[in-house]
């Protein structure tokens, strides 16, 4: 038989409200009333489910979280940080994979809204549902947090990496070493991607190198199951143009996989003969051969960062827009060599 909140109520001799008092310890019970309630409570083993605390509170203890994708394993990473620390709150995570669609994010929103979320973090956004001041409209009405996507003027919270500079460091250091021939690889509609391809035209130019239009390539799913082998096609037939780029900038390390691949079938030695930078830190920059020099993002702390800002606004904590930047680190392995 299924233990009630009416039957600890019954046991005790007092009131439900009293009961529910007891277990959120929200409202000053006398001792003895006390006792009896919990005395009622380890006899019958009741433990309240969730929905009832939540009602009993006015919460949910659910958060959402959006990403665009499940299988680039930059998100779900950043998700772990998430769930790591509102687990120890005591909330429950709904993921929701918007397939960097639009429409589908802006319908999750709608939908978590409706189930009465205590609030929603949305990870690398679309950038027309910034822009068109969708986000800001959802702000004012829940703790909201976006982490990472188009920021420049927006009245929302976020918590970013430090994109830009980490696309500078990989540059650099690729010049450094004597590369003027070099490829960026990026995905279609994202803030991200094109930060990065703004910052590569940038440096180029910085080090008087000519940038032409030919060398930034894009595969139209840069976060999906096809992302590496969409790389790999387009890597393989740039590899075969004469002169032969000498390095390949991406913008996720599935691409850079996905060039590495190419460079492989085509019998090309990386990093003898050419140069390959990946970007994020994913695991799989560590089990490729050879590993991968990429750019670290935090990924597990941006998440964390995104929790933590989540509850200071839920708790009031935070009366103006917050944006909290994280630095990016070049982590050097062994697929670069100098000219």
């Amino acid at each position: 038989m299924k233990i009630t909140i009416e039957d600890v109520a019954r046991e005790a001799g007092v009131s439900i409200t009293t009961v529910s008092r007891v277990i959120n310890n929200n409202y000053p019970v006398k001792e003895e009333t006390r006792k009896r309630v919990e005395e009622a409570i380890l006899k019958f083993n009741f433990t309240p489910n969730s929905l009832a605390r939540g009602l009993i509170q006015k919460k949910t203890y659910s958060i959402g979280v959006l990403v665009p994708s499940i299988t680039n394993l930059f998100f779900p990473t950043v998700v772990k940080g998430i769930d790591r620390s509102l687990k120890e709150r005591g909330y429950t995570v709904l993921l929701c994979d918007t397939e960097g669609e639009v429409q589908a994010e802006k319908a999750y929103v709608q939908n978590l809204m409706e189930r009465r979320v205590d609030g929603i973090i949305s990870i690398d956004p679309q950038t027309e549902n910034i822009k068109s001041g969708f986000y800001e409209a959802i702000t004012k009405q829940i703790p909201f947090v976006l982490i990472n996507g188009y920021h420049r003027g927006i009245r929302c919270n976020f918590v970013l990496n430090d994109e830009e500079m980490g696309t500078i460091e990989a540059l650099e250091y690729l010049i450094d070493m004597g590369h003027r021939n070099i490829v960026l690889l990026r995905g279609d509609h994202s803030y991200s991607y094109d930060l990065k391809e703004e910052v590569f035209y940038d440096v180029l130019n910085k080090h008087n190198i000519l940038a032409r239009k030919d060398q930034v390539l894009s595969i139209k799913a840069g976060n999906s199951i096809q992302t590496v082998a969409l790389s790999t096609e387009l890597i393989y037939e740039k590899l075969k143009e004469s002169p032969r780029p000498t390095a390949i900038f991406a913008c996720n390390d599935w691409m850079a996989t996905g060039a590495l691949y190419a460079a492989q079938r085509l019998g090309i030695k990386v990093p003898e003969q050419l140069s390959i930078i990946g970007y994020d830190n994913i695991i799989i920059s560590q089990l490729s051969q050879p590993k991968l020099t990429t750019v670290d993002q935090n990924m597990y702390k941006l998440g964390q960062l995104a929790a933590d800002m989540l509850q200071d606004l839920a708790q009031k904590k935070m009366k103006n827009y917050k944006k909290i930047i994280l630095d990016t680190k070049l982590v050097k392995r062994d697929s670069c060599s100098p000219m």
